[in-house]
């Protein structure tokens, strides 16, 4: 198992990379790995309550969602909700379905003074396979990493 120092080495070096405004790009596996060994890292998982509740959450994961069902509405009190749940210095890493939303996330919440934000690549289903169906390719699940369904 690489050390934390290292995953988050070569998650700085994939955002630089990839040209992203905040820290720093995790697989799934490394965010686990980060949870496991470094106390001041946080998941947030910015889905939806719809999605949490039939898709599946993570055990001791933050839910804040950043929209909000029906309609995927922003919610406007996103970054206060995440300011509630975790101290800015934090490793915060965030994550949704496929990584679309959570890369927002990380970037709003960069710009609202949180230094150390990540979003975790390929989320939590990650892309579609060849059968249009997520889970299965890329992703928290996919993965095989910690979850529980409703």
């Amino acid at each position: 198992m690489e050390n934390a120092s290292k995953i988050l080495e070569k998650a700085h070096e994939r955002a630089e990379e990839m040209d992203l405004p905040y820290k720093g790009a995790l697989l799934p596996a490394e965010a686990f790995t980060l949870l496991q060994a470094t106390p001041n890292a946080k998941l947030i998982d910015v889905r939806c309550k719809a999605e949490l509740d039939w898709v599946g959450r993570i055990p001791g994961a933050i839910e804040v969602e950043l929209k909000t069902y029906p309609g995927m509405q922003p919610n406007p009190n996103f970054i206060d909700q995440v300011a509630e749940k975790v101290q800015q210095d934090d490793v915060i890493m965030f994550l949704c379905r496929s990584g679309g939303r959570s890369d927002y996330a990380a970037t709003v919440a960069t710009q609202s003074d949180f230094p150390n934000c990540y979003n975790i690549l390929e989320g939590f289903e990650g892309d579609k396979d060849e059968t249009g169906h997520r889970g299965r390719k890329g992703g928290w699940k996919a993965a095989d990493l910690p979850w529980v369904q409703s």
